[in-house]
């Protein structure tokens, strides 16, 4: 069950990260709310892996969490964001992939 809660609070941190990315492309009443989604994910996001780190420990946990958050803000760059999809920006998020389950695997 916390692994499940860590892939979820990974999910919030890019979450936030991608309201973060529309807040800046908006202005007004509209980049307010997506400033107020960004620190609803961030809260979210924080609690989850306090959570978690109750039972798992904290180096794996936190290096899982800031995986997912940075693979999947990544890939929301390449996709929404048209950000530059790189042979060696693939290349490193898929080690950073290979990296996450490792220490999955070595954490079991």
């Amino acid at each position: 069950m916390n692994w499940l809660l860590l892939i979820i609070a990974g999910l919030f941190e890019v979450a936030f990260a991608f309201c973060l990315g529309k807040a800046k492309e908006t202005t007004g009443n509209e980049a307010n709310y997506w400033y107020t989604g960004f620190v609803l994910c961030l809260a979210i996001s924080m609690y989850l892996l306090v959570k978690v780190t109750r039972e798992l420990p904290i180096g794996t946990a936190y290096a899982v969490w800031t995986g997912i958050g940075a693979v999947g803000t990544v890939l929301i760059g390449i996709l929404v964001f048209k950000e530059p999809a790189t042979f060696w920006r693939v290349f490193f998020i898929a080690t950073l992939i290979g990296s996450i389950i490792g220490l999955k695997i070595v954490s079991a």
